[in-house]
């Protein structure tokens, strides 16, 4: 479920193939606005670091430095390595998830496939990081506390590292997905300007919130990986 209007659909109008694919996968346009954004801001505030930080810079200090600090508590000073790609997965579902609040835009995260794509990132790095620091010896992860358990543990531990994909998917598409229904029946019932507004305030808190469990949960699998089995 959409906004009535969505430009960037409407910008390939010119070509009916095209227009045919951005209609039927509309969340991959604005994902790729959303990404030349952040990428544009972040290359405006890095461009000239000072000691005396410009007002872009000491935004990007504080958000980053804000999700360091966050996750050095959770996961202690190992997870300085993997703040790049967490601290990305927040701010892009974020933006992602507030850009739906934007007359005219349509937020990548209420398309399952966006979700997914995320999802499946998560997973790979998770188990790319157990590889990384235990080797073979991350197998031991699966295989429960003794090892005749291992054939009833292990299968056990792998659809619920699997399930994991689906729940990062579904969790944030269901209340993303909800939220533009919501002001979808709201704009044509009540009009584009007043009835949205308290869903639309509501929609910000919900926006941050869905970006803070999926990259909380992101970083306990991250951490969760690099420990030693036992």
């Amino acid at each position: 479920m959409s906004h009535p209007f969505m430009f960037l659909v409407d910008l390939f109008d010119v070509n009916g193939t095209l227009y045919h694919y951005a209609h039927l996968y509309k969340q991959v346009p604005y994902t790729w606005l959303i990404m030349i954004i952040l990428i544009t801001l972040g290359v405006l505030a890095a461009r000239k670091p000072t000691l005396i930080p410009s007002k872009g810079q000491n935004v990007f200090e504080l958000v980053i430095g804000g999700i360091e600090d966050f996750m050095v508590d959770i996961t202690g000073e190992e997870g300085r390595w993997f703040l790049p790609l967490a601290a990305t997965i927040f701010i892009f579902i974020f933006v992602s998830n507030l850009s739906g609040l934007i007359p005219g835009f349509f937020p990548p995260t209420a398309s399952i496939n966006t979700n997914l794509g995320c999802a499946l990132v998560v997973f790979v790095f998770t188990h790319y990081l157990g590889v990384k620091h235990h080797g073979v010896h991350y197998v031991k992860h699966f295989m429960g506390p003794v090892w005749w358990m291992s054939p009833l543990i292990m299968p056990i531990e792998i659809i619920g590292h699997l399930a994991r994909v689906l729940s990062l998917t579904f969790r944030l598409f269901g209340n993303m997905a909800g939220h533009e229904l919501v002001l979808m029946i709201l704009f044509m019932l009540a009009g584009l300007y007043f009835a949205p507004l308290p869903i639309m305030a509501l929609g910000i808190f919900v926006a941050f919130v869905q970006a803070f469990v999926f990259f909380l949960l992101s970083i306990i699998y991250f951490s969760g990986s690099i420990e030693h089995a036992h």
